[in-house]
């Protein structure tokens, strides 16, 4: 199941920027990665602000607990900079133009 994956990130008054940026760095690394893999569909950053949003693949909610727990930025402790994270399913929009036709007949 595709899914889509909206993050805004927060950097704390009392984090450096070297260090803000450094764990974002890394996790770019292992999205880059996942990228690379297939498991994840594709990246964006949204220009202007601290926000990505990325198009995963995932068999089940395990797989997306999974996922997320195993980047950089929580295997080394720093989830609080990620106060908001949205998931949306998503669906093959052929699929449903064929369950209007049913849906359609009322």
């Amino acid at each position: 199941m595709e899914i889509l994956l909206w993050v805004k990130l927060v950097k704390p008054a009392d984090m450096s920027n070297a260090e803000f940026f450094e764990v974002w760095r890394q996790e770019s690394v292992a999205v880059t990665a996942a990228l690379d893999a297939g498991g994840i569909k594709n990246v964006w950053k949204v220009a202007g602000k601290y926000e990505v949003i990325a198009v995963m693949d995932v068999a089940s909610g395990d797989d997306m607990d999974a996922a997320v727990h195993n980047l950089p930025i929580w295997k080394l402790g720093f989830a609080h900079l990620v106060p908001e994270i949205s998931w949306t399913p998503l669906r093959d929009y052929r699929a449903w133009g064929e369950q209007l036709k049913e849906l359609a007949k009322g």
